[in-house]
């Protein structure tokens, strides 16, 4: 029996090795089986399934579906790919008890995914994970045909990303997005976003231009990541007809990227410190602001400079929906650009994102690069870096107690401030630049993060990281 073992957020493994249809069975039923034992009041006993564009994906929905529909509830699966923002919004808007996404998010094509979606609308707790793997095999695998399954009225096929698109433009002052006259590029990175902008923004002033919408199981040759490497078309094409800004999505458009509107790349970090100056400075709002903590130290002085709450948590955006049920968050980002909202689930969502970065620049009728500019004016500038490595998973535990019993003196030129080791291990200098290894929770890969005020000093960084990881 291959092991099924749910990492950073949730359980993912290569088409036709790990991920066959009988591990997805397998795995439904725990699930099944978890929420029967564990039932959640106030819910319905119901179960909303998605799937994004990978190879096979609607086939292992339907499968999924059909071992719920076996163990006696009622299922709500999606007629085509539908991004992971719409089906969690769909167990929260529907009262179910939780939800499936059939997705590998941002892995390479080769990979496909479980994403588990709790009763609130959010990533499934660790807890519950680890509670659904120790029910894995306890029962043989129940399913029913779905076609029997809509026949009997135990089944259906909806489509749920209008009540996701309503309730999303509800979260923004639509009308003046409407009225914008915005030259508005979207990156879909061949994923479930393609199409997403264009209708939500049909019948208004905006202009939208949909790059890399076509499904593609092999996603052009890339991982549907929101990073420069994969930007590179949509760059060459920007140059040549330029837009007010380009937004990206991943694979299953829950996290978000972009560029300016001629091609240039936009961080993450950059998004995320963006966004939460529109939230402060444009809409006055106010609450706790969580990271985790490989985002930029740009998001720890602008809140001191704010004077609101800073909370850190390990990676992973089930740490931020912890944050996020407790209340009174303002805004909750990570890294690799999963941005949640208050208002919404507490689940990131790269297509709301995307539609409140148009709201901040109909507001400020400036351009992207000019906020970015005033931001590193006030704010000092911040330059980030990463390097995915491949490093043996039984060393791994060994480096990490390595560094952080060896930490350095220093960072370049500032002494060290603080070791971090609540998730791979951080070292921060007083100057706020830091360096950090992690492994990853999906792959067999060792993430060596750094930032710096220059690209120069970042990269001077991570080779510092890559030298620490010879050590073992």
């Amino acid at each position: 029996m291959t092991q099924i073992k749910f990492g950073t957020d949730g359980w993912r493994a290569v088409i036709a090795e790990g991920f066959t249809f009988a591990n997805v069975e397998r795995v439904s039923q725990a699930t099944a089986d978890y929420w029967k034992a564990n039932p959640v009041p106030g819910t319905e006993q119901k179960v909303i399934v998605g799937y994004d564009r990978r190879f096979l994906s609607n086939e292992f929905g339907r499968r999924a579906a059909e071992v719920f529909a076996g163990n006696g509830y009622e299922v709500v699966l999606t007629p085509e790919p539908t991004p992971t923002p719409a089906v969690s919004f769909g167990v929260k808007n529907q009262n179910a008890i939780g939800g499936v996404m059939i997705t590998a998010s941002h892995n390479p094509p080769a990979f496909n995914g479980f994403k588990l979606k709790s009763y609130f609308g959010g990533p499934a707790e660790p807890a519950t994970c680890q509670q659904v793997e120790s029910f894995l095999d306890r029962n043989p695998v129940q399913a029913q045909d779905l076609n029997a399954a809509v026949k009997a009225g135990r089944a259906s096929v909806v489509d749920i990303r209008p009540a996701h698109y309503e309730a999303i433009k509800k979260l923004v002052d639509f009308k003046l997005i409407a009225r914008s006259r915005l030259r508005f590029a979207h990156e879909a990175l061949f994923g479930v976003g393609a199409g997403c902008f264009d209708e939500l923004l049909a019948g208004t002033t905006c202009k939208v231009t949909t790059l890399n919408g076509i499904r593609d199981p092999w996603f052009g040759g890339i991982n549907p990541e929101p990073i420069e490497k994969n930007y590179a078309r949509s760059a060459a094409y920007l140059r040549k007809h330029p837009h007010d800004i380009c937004l990206v999505t991943d694979g299953d458009a829950d996290r978000v990227g972009g560029m300016d509107g001629r091609g240039r790349y936009l961080s993450t970090h950059q998004l995320i410190c963006l966004l939460l100056r529109h939230f402060v400075v444009n809409r006055k709002g106010r609450g706790r602001v969580v990271k985790a903590l490989t985002t930029t130290s740009m998001v720890d002085k602008m809140c001191a400079a704010y004077s609101l709450e800073l909370v850190e948590t390990g990676v992973g955006f089930k740490y931020i929906c912890a944050e996020m049920l407790k209340g009174d968050v303002l805004l909750g980002a990570e890294e690799s650009g999963g941005i949640g909202f208050p208002g919404h689930v507490p689940e990131r969502d790269g297509i709301l994102a995307g539609l409140i970065l148009l709201e901040m620049l109909a507001t400020e009728k400036v351009s992207v690069n000019k906020l970015v500019a005033s931001l590193e004016k006030e704010f000092g500038p911040h330059r980030y870096g990463r390097i995915d490595t491949h490093f043996p998973l039984e060393k791994r535990a060994a480096l990490m107690d390595y560094c952080a019993r060896n930490p350095p003196a220093k960072l370049l030129r500032s002494s060290l401030a603080d070791v971090k080791t609540y998730d791979g291990v951080k070292f921060v200098a007083q100057d706020g630049s830091w360096l950090m290894l992690r492994g990853s929770g999906t792959e067999p890969i060792l993430r060596i993060y750094a930032e710096a005020k220059s690209e120069a000093d970042a990269e001077k960084l991570l080779k510092l990281g890559v030298k620490l990881t010879n050590q073992v």
